[in-house]
Formats: structure tokens, sequence, C-alpha cells
């Protein structure tokens, strides 16, 4: 997008990116995630916590996996792991639930900036879900939190995929839908387009660090990065 409001890849001093979330953004199934991993603590005679949901929305594989042994399920992080990811398929099967409107919106923005997943997804169900929804081919990087140092609300994955890019992370707008994911984003200096996880919505002092907010992403065109873009670079936010 270019300074005076027009398109064009690495043009002007606009956005040159556009970096997504993937669970609640571009597929729904944060809830899936929560209802699989309560089904383990509680089939394993583990203690769910009144926090446990929003306290693993977010976190990189080894976190959750780690923070559900916490909980006394009686089985190792790689067995939590194993488990949890086999259910996820299992409920998955060939045809993750790619949220309506997001396949539009997507290649719409591919058509003119480059675009990544910033996820906390394993590599392997980030793999799956570009694939089935078709969409492999508009993003040009896609990184899952394993594979840094630190799971959302750190910034880690939003900072590695914006140098998969090859582009400056205040130079990115990110799309998230949840409390961690949108302190993240923020965290690495990013303008953040916030589209509310409805399962699980988001803290309102999360949503007043959005540049823009919009409530499906359907609704997600290359102007709202621009006006998230925009209010962020302003100092101001858009809700």
């Amino acid at each position: 997008m270019t300074a005076n409001g027009g398109t064009g890849r690495g043009a002007g001093d606009g956005p040159l990116a556009v970096i997504f979330d993937l669970d609640g953004v571009l597929i729904d199934s944060e809830q899936v995630w929560d209802e699989i991993r309560r089904d383990l603590v509680v089939e394993r005679g583990g203690t769910w916590r009144p926090e446990s949901t929003r306290m693993m929305m977010g976190m990189s594989t080894p976190e959750w996996a780690d923070y559900l042994v916490s909980l006394g399920i009686g089985m190792t992080a790689d067995e939590a792991v194993a488990e949890v990811l086999r259910r996820l398929g299992q409920r998955y099967g060939d045809a993750p639930p790619v949220i309506e409107g997001a396949v539009g919106a997507v290649r719409a923005l591919s058509a003119l900036l480059p675009l990544a997943v910033a996820s906390s997804s394993p590599h392997a169900i980030i793999d799956l879900v570009l694939r089935a929804a078709g969409l492999g081919a508009d993003f040009q990087a896609f990184v899952s939190s394993e594979e840094v140092g630190r799971g959302k609300p750190s910034p880690d994955v939003y900072l590695e995929a914006a140098s998969r890019l090859g582009v400056p992370a205040g130079r990115c707008v990110a799309v998230e839908d949840s409390t961690n994911g949108v302190r993240a984003a923020a965290a690495a200096g990013m303008a953040v387009i916030v589209v509310p996880n409805p399962h699980f919505p988001p803290d309102p002092e999360a949503v007043a660090l959005a540049g823009a907010r919009i409530e499906d992403i359907g609704a997600l065109t290359p102007g709202t990065v621009q006006d998230a873009y925009g209010a962020a670079r302003a100092g101001g936010a858009r809700a």
C-alpha cells in the first residue's frame, strides 16, 4: 500500500506485510482446543482451573503441555501433546473449520502484500489448515510458536514471522482475535487488527491496543489494513 493510499508491494511508507493468527482468525478452533484439553484433564483425574482456558490461549506447544501436566493428568508433556494432537486430528479430519470469509480476505490481501501466519498451533497443524483451505500459495511464510523461545503474549512468534518475510516488524499489520495474541503483536511493534473471538472475547485492555476492530474476518480489506497501520503510526487506536 502506497503512501497516497494506493496499493502495491513494497511501495511508499505504508504497511509492507500482513501477519495472521490462525486459530480464531482463519479457523473456528479455539473452542475445539479448549474442549479437547479440558476433557483430557477431567478424564485423567486432573483439576481444571477457572483460569486454565485463558492461560493456555497463545501458549506454545511445550508451554501448554507443561501446563497440562501441572494440572495433575499423570502424563508426561510428550504424552499430553501426542494425545491432544491425536484428538485434534480426529475432530478436524480432512476439513478444518475454516471461517466463512477468511479465504476471500486472504486472497484479496495476498495480491497486494506478502502474508505470513504466526500461530500457537504446531507446524503440522498450520500446514494442514492452509493446504485444506487452498491457501498454501497465498502465504510466504508461517511460524509456529513451538519454533521460537516463548509463546504469546510474548512477541517472539511475530518477530520471527516478520524476519522470515524480510520486513521490519513495525511495517507489519497483525490480525488477531485473543487477548494474548493482540498483546503479542503489539509487543512486537506491529499495528493490530482485532477480530474478537466470539467464544473467548479478548479483554477490553487488549482491544484498546488495536488500530482497528472488525466483527468478522470477511470484513478485512486493504482499507482496514491501511486504517490500522495509520492509527498505530499516529499513536492512536480505533476500536
